[in-house]
């Protein structure tokens, strides 16, 4: 992946937002309804072409489709691999059950009820990965989009395996693991096409609110360090500079005040072999965490991607503040600013009709985010 150079770079984290006619079919898709499937190739294509140029004119220089074809950021592997079914119902978020007014009903539906690993693991639609990889390629050619790279993002096989509760192997580590060998499937489409990868891996974080609420913090590091392990598995044979890995808290507008604080997860995160780490750095609960960075700095071989745009609020961010943080950023990773980039703390619609920001809203903020970038990028000598 490329490196700031003469400016601070920016990107953002995957999801943007669909069209409502797009929302209905891949919801209809989700519920495993019948759907016209060349209608929705055709809005899905529409889409990502609208997104792409969208993302160019704010100003945006490491690009994608905007998970556009998805279902969700998670759950779109169970159009591609064999072994699931059924349903089970996903444990509601520690703050959201003790404060259950502020849960958005049509979000926690599409996010918590969801399908199980009911039999072996296979990843049997490699087409369905080559087509959108072809999408985002063809469409930013024709677009003449200005860029200077693109990603795909792609769920980690911990949020796969949290998010898809485990009926059928013997243990989770055994389920896991087999999520590993056949997303890594998927992982190597992208990057042998020119493609730098984001690993989506809420796992690393979220989860420690969500599925393992209740246990000791220690319990919950021996997952993060297992999904790691799986991670590494997958991306053996991919070069770590064509990887990218999001950690966050979850795309909720609630408390947080349950999330497991970065310090004791960042360690464990280091040890993924990724050539930059993609971080929630604005939001409230967690952007004084700049400073943890200090008591454990940035390996030298990684790149901070630092979120300085909130995706759960519908504030325009001042540059000043974008600025800011990426000053702030920048100390994080040894006072380099070509070792990081301006990005958003999540995905804006991470299931599809699940955006908080309204649509429009969404291309202010990154607007701003450009100009944010450009500001903190004159406090150096490139």
């Amino acid at each position: 992946m490329k490196q700031s150079e003469g400016r601070i770079f920016t990107t953002h984290t995957g999801s943007l937002p669909r069209p409502d006619g797009l929302v209905e079919l891949l919801g209809a898709v989700s519920r495993g309804e019948p759907v016209d499937e060349l209608a929705l190739e055709r809005l899905a294509d529409a889409s990502t072409l609208e997104v792409i140029c969208k993302q160019a004119e704010a100003g945006v220089d490491v690009i994608n489709s905007g998970e556009q074809s998805r279902v969700s950021f998670s759950t779109y592997v169970t159009q591609r691999m064999a072994g699931f079914g059924g349903s089970w119902t996903r444990r509601g978020h520690k703050d959201q059950n003790e404060f259950p007014n502020i849960a958005r009903p049509r979000v926690v539906q599409l996010m918590r009820d969801v399908p199980q690993c009911t039999g072996p693991l296979e990843y049997q639609r490699p087409d369905l990965a080559e087509r959108e990889l072809a999408g985002l390629v063809n469409w930013v050619t024709e677009a003449g989009a200005s860029h200077q790279d693109m990603f795909m993002s792609a769920a980690s096989p911990g949020i796969i395996a949290l998010t898809m509760e485990n009926i059928h192997y013997a243990s989770y580590e055994e389920y896991v693991m087999a999520l590993a060998e056949e997303m890594r499937k998927e992982y190597e489409l992208i990057t042998a096409a020119g493609v730098v990868l984001q690993l989506d891996c809420p796992d690393l974080a979220m989860e420690r609110h969500v599925a393992y609420q209740d246990d000791p913090i220690e319990v919950f590091q021996d997952v993060v360090a297992l999904h790691i392990k799986a991670i590494n598995h997958a991306i053996r044979n991919i070069s770590r500079e064509q990887v990218r890995l999001h950690v966050c808290w979850g795309n909720t507008e609630g408390p947080h005040h349950y999330d497991v604080p970065l310090e004791d997860i960042l360690p464990l995160v280091y040890e993924a072999n990724v050539g930059a780490l993609v971080m929630e750095m604005a939001n409230p609960r967690h952007a004084h965490e700049y400073k943890v960075y200090q008591q454990y700095p940035l390996p030298e071989h990684m790149l901070l991607v630092a979120g300085v745009i909130d995706t759960k609020t519908n504030y325009v961010e001042h540059p000043e503040v974008v600025a800011d943080r990426l000053r702030r950023a920048v100390g994080a990773a040894g006072g380099d600013p070509s070792r990081v980039m301006a990005g958003t703390d999540c995905g804006f619609d991470t299931s599809a009709g699940s955006n908080r920001v309204d649509k429009d809203i969404v291309w202010l903020k990154l607007a701003a985010m450009r100009e944010g970038a450009d500001i903190a990028s004159k406090s150096y000598s490139w």
